[in-house]
């Protein structure tokens, strides 16, 4: 099929790549010239494993470009939405100005029987005012919703083979052609029997953003009875392997640590706050405020944890921070909980080194008052106290026998829980973990 992607973001970049990947004839639209010129020539503006490769096959395939021209999305059969939805400067709420601009830089390109398709994050009842406009333009075209389900790290594979497909499509004829169109798009998922969800708009916008709340609930939760047992003096990590075996709770994202970040759940979950409060609904999911406090307050437990774990003042004492990126196998710093820690030591005075396998630049471009290293043992010589906020692979398996070398004392404060305390203990160190004995 014929294809154009609006919007060549994180989301957008890959979507168009995938599409490819799976056969499709694709354009890639953005008004970034800089981000254009470099996808042209296979190199993603954001890291994400695999996504090169794939950009640059479906790129000398001729399945896919990059343009800077909406009128090059003339042609396609089905136009994805994909610009982003940040919240707003001034308040929770998303902000739509992108979406609105896009469709209405798309209409005069559109054609009967034409498919636009959202696929950016929206408050509900979005989807129905865009759908108003596209059909206020008499230009015959329809519009479906399409949310992503896209996991950092994951995305290509999340795109190609998804674990479910959701279409919010109109009622009637209008409907049924929009869902052919769309399983045209998806030919290859619907053969392996993906589960599918044909829906309304309003119910289709809402999985979203449903499925982003339960998940930073559940996260949240476990950091709560963290913080429970920190003063109880009970092992939140036990405690998630006794109530994981419980297969309607189960174990996955039941790891206490220093919270969720990253480009979606903490604005999602606030755009959702703020989306139900405009329709009535507030005290509906007024629970979510306190979902986020919760998260905000690991990050401030593990700055507090180092700072408490110093034999020196900690304007005295050197830091190391293992990671910036908001989870591994990233370079997003996007509300991270990782970049917001070295942030917050740094400006109690202590002098902060931090390392990131990916995220040291986009780092550097939010806070150039740390100090980086690229280098792993030059970051941790001489450090008062070593902090672990993302759970790359290389940080680990870090052997404390051999880190403890090059320290100045051996503390470790693990933001995430991921590390073998007994095993650095054994190793001479002081162990710190969140809602650990």
């Amino acid at each position: 099929m014929k294809i154009s992607v609006i919007g060549c973001g994180y989301l957008g970049a890959v979507h168009a790549a995938a599409m490819a990947k799976l056969g499709h004839d694709v354009v890639g639209i953005d008004v970034d010239s800089g981000k254009i010129a470099r996808l042209s020539e296979g190199r993603p503006v954001f890291f994400e494993p695999g996504l090169a490769e794939v950009l640059i096959s479906a790129i000398e395939s001729g399945r896919l470009r990059f343009s800077t021209d909406i009128a090059d999305a003339a042609g396609a059969q089905v136009h994805f939405i994909a610009v982003g939805t940040p919240q707003k400067r001034d308040s929770h709420a998303a902000d739509l100005r992108y979406v609105d601009a896009a469709v209405q830089s798309l209409v005069p390109y559109l054609a009967e029987g034409d498919l636009v398709v959202g696929k950016s994050t929206v408050p509900v009842g979005t989807a129905a005012r865009l759908a108003e406009m596209i059909t206020a333009s008499g230009s015959g075209a329809s519009l479906a919703w399409n949310p992503e389900f896209l996991r950092e790290g994951f995305a290509v594979k999340d795109t190609v083979s998804p674990d479910r497909l959701v279409y919010g499509v109109p009622a009637g004829d209008e409907g049924e052609h929009a869902t052919a169109l769309l399983n045209e798009v998806y030919a290859s998922a619907i053969a392996a029997e993906t589960p599918l969800v044909v829906t309304d708009y309003a119910t289709a916008e809402l999985v979203k953003v449903a499925a982003n709340a339960f998940l930073a609930t559940k996260i949240s939760f476990i950091n709560a009875m963290a913080e429970i047992a920190e003063v109880s003096g009970a092992d939140v990590t036990q405690l998630a392997d006794a109530i994981g075996f419980d297969n309607r709770i189960g174990r996955r994202f039941l790891n206490a640590g220093v919270g969720f970040g990253g480009g979606c759940l903490p604005k999602d979950i606030r755009a959702f706050t703020a989306r139900a409060e405009e329709l009535g609904r507030g005290e509906s999911v007024a629970f979510l405020k306190e979902i986020d406090a919760i998260n905000l307050r690991r990050r401030q437990r593990v700055v507090d944890l180092t700072v408490s774990s110093l034999g020196r003042p900690v304007h005295t004492a050197k830091v190391a921070v293992l990671g910036l990126s908001f989870k591994p196998h990233s370079d997003d710093v996007r509300d991270s909980p990782a970049l917001d820690v070295a942030v917050q030591l740094r400006g109690l005075g202590a002098e902060v080194v931090a390392t990131d396998p990916q995220a040291i630049e986009n780092s550097r471009l939010r806070h150039p008052q740390l100090t980086y290293s690229t280098d792993l043992d030059e970051t941790l010589r001489g450090a008062d106290a070593v902090v672990l906020v993302t759970e790359w692979p290389e940080f680990r398996e870090l052997d404390p026998v051999r880190v403890a070398t090059l320290v100045r004392t051996p503390t470790i404060v693990d933001g995430r829980n991921t590390l073998d305390a007994s095993a650095w203990r054994a190793a001479g160190w002081t162990y710190l973990g969140l809602g650990r004995p």
